[in-house]
């Protein structure tokens, strides 16, 4: 079981990753500076994870975790017994429905809380873990641990590991991960992350692995509402914006995609049809001698009609 060790956590501070033979050192609170900014840094954190499309049941479980967490720090600042937790966890869901984005989140907000020392997040999958001939494969996964010490280890396709035969060294990076857990329980947060079905698939697969990976966060495609939504945050971080022809021509894009495929509702397929719009744009205006500023900043209908022609359905 992962006890959650508390990290110091000040600004002033630079820590190095502690072995796995030594002794963390036990949260203890600096001064009223520090205890502001992580305090500030940690609200910073949770707007970020609010400011999400859609999600609410990933944001709840999320705030839950944390409340835990934080609460178990005051506990031991009080000299109270802790409640011991495992904090692995398994993401269930279709590509670009922002598992990675919330991965991310989690690790600096437990670096922030004092969970983990360094919080970044290192995101791996087979072809980064499994290795060619006996042994291979036990090394390259324990160079990747090594990578994540002091942070998360980010298993995307996780499933893929167990695919194989009873030959394929696939279970050998399961067996490494599984040691690793071990080894670095105080140091390391494993996240495997993949379709939900095939994820079950992985889990029934290896009964002792459920057992590891307590926390289950599902994370549903998004509406077409949802995917608008998305749409308008790229363009508006990138300085753009849809005419109203355009946003009515990509909504029916959308609808029209959702039904015909059905792992479409990501966000990734509104990046790559804002991306080609962008690009549409920009031919449609690069031979004119004068443009406007709104001109620059709007994407048309043809605009998006275009991008869609070029690879429709994706």
């Amino acid at each position: 079981m992962v006890k959650i060790r508390l990290w110091q956590n000040h600004s002033h501070q630079v820590r190095t990753v502690e072995s796995e033979h030594s002794n963390p050192p036990v949260f203890s609170p600096g001064g009223q500076l520090d205890e502001d900014q992580r305090q500030k840094n940690v609200r910073e954190i949770m707007k970020e994870l609010d400011s999400l499309v859609g999600l609410a049941g990933v944001k709840k479980l999320v705030t839950e975790i944390h409340a835990f967490v934080e609460i178990q720090r005051r506990r031991q600042k009080e000299k109270l017994v802790t409640e011991p937790q495992v904090l692995h966890m398994i993401f269930k869901g279709n590509p670009g429905t922002g598992k990675t984005t919330v991965a991310r989140i989690i690790g600096r907000l437990f670096k922030e809380v004092g969970v983990l020392p360094k919080g970044h997040l290192v995101e791996v999958e087979r072809a980064d873990l499994v290795g060619e001939y006996i042994g291979h494969t036990a090394q390259k996964t324990r160079e990747q641990i090594k990578r994540a010490l002091g942070g998360i280890l980010f298993i995307d396709e996780a499933y893929s590991l167990a695919r194989g035969g009873e030959k394929d060294f696939g279970r050998e990076a399961i067996d490494a991960l599984v040691k690793g857990m071990e080894d670095h329980k105080d140091n390391l947060i494993l996240i495997l992350a993949g379709y939900r079905q095939e994820m079950e698939w992985f889990l029934e697969s290896n009964p002792g692995l459920r057992s590891r990976f307590p926390i289950h966060i599902t994370f549903p495609d998004y509406s077409t509402t949802e995917l608008l939504a998305i749409a308008d945050l790229m363009l508006k971080k990138r300085q753009y914006h849809l005419s109203p022809g355009a946003r009515d021509e990509l909504r029916l894009i959308l609808e029209e995609t959702r039904s015909l495929h059905v792992h479409s509702g990501n966000a990734r397929l509104v990046r790559n049809i804002i991306e080609r719009a962008i690009r549409q744009q920009a031919v449609r205006l690069v031979r004119r001698s004068r443009v406007t500023r709104e001109e620059l900043m709007t994407i048309s209908r043809d605009d998006i009609l275009r991008a869609h022609e070029i690879s429709p359905g994706i």
